[in-house]
């Protein structure tokens, strides 16, 4: 997920023009297309939520011929990779993607984010933080209603002045 500062991934009226920075930190590192493709490889399969997918298909269609599940109720256009799902969600991870896919990448929305923590379906967070304070929109993580312990794995700051932060998420001893 990409967010400002003060957690927001998106403005109000849905925008999101303020994720290209031209901001300049010197002791960043550069983010190369060969580094976005050796990532992109990694990913066998990608769960987003409707609006995400809307937003892609408008954007331009980053995800290649990877598996796509989209969780919606909705009627939305298809795609031949695209697979729409509207069941029960950790049926759907544990059941269903698990068994066949070694990555499974969450791309995007602070709905369907709040319901993978809260069915602890997800491992990792990866959140790239823009320098910039948006000071409203929709906020990344707001009300989750429960506390979740994290594990800082790296940290990688851009020269553009994006930071990420790739966190395992503590699971609870039984």
């Amino acid at each position: 997920m990409v967010s400002s500062l003060d957690g927001f991934i998106a403005k109000k009226d849905e925008s999101v023009s303020w994720m290209r920075s031209t901001d300049h930190y010197e002791k960043g590192t550069t983010l190369t297309d060969e580094k976005i493709e050796e990532f992109l490889k990694s990913i066998d399969c990608y769960v987003m939520g409707s609006r995400t997918y809307e937003r892609a298909l408008e954007l331009g269609w980053p995800y290649g011929e990877v598996p796509v599940i989209v969780l919606t109720h909705r009627d939305l256009p298809t795609k031949e990779t695209v697979e729409f799902y509207s069941g029960d969600l950790e049926k759907l991870i544990n059941d269903q993607l698990k068994p066949k896919y070694n990555s499974i990448w969450m791309v995007g929305g602070a709905m369907l984010t709040k319901d993978f923590m809260r069915l602890k379906l997800a491992d990792d967070i990866i959140i790239s933080i823009m320098p910039v304070v948006l000071g409203d929109g929709t906020l990344f993580f707001d009300y989750i209603g429960q506390e979740q312990g994290l594990h800082l794995k790296d940290v990688t700051a851009y020269k553009d002045g994006m930071v990420e932060l790739w966190y395992e998420i503590k699971k609870k001893q039984t």
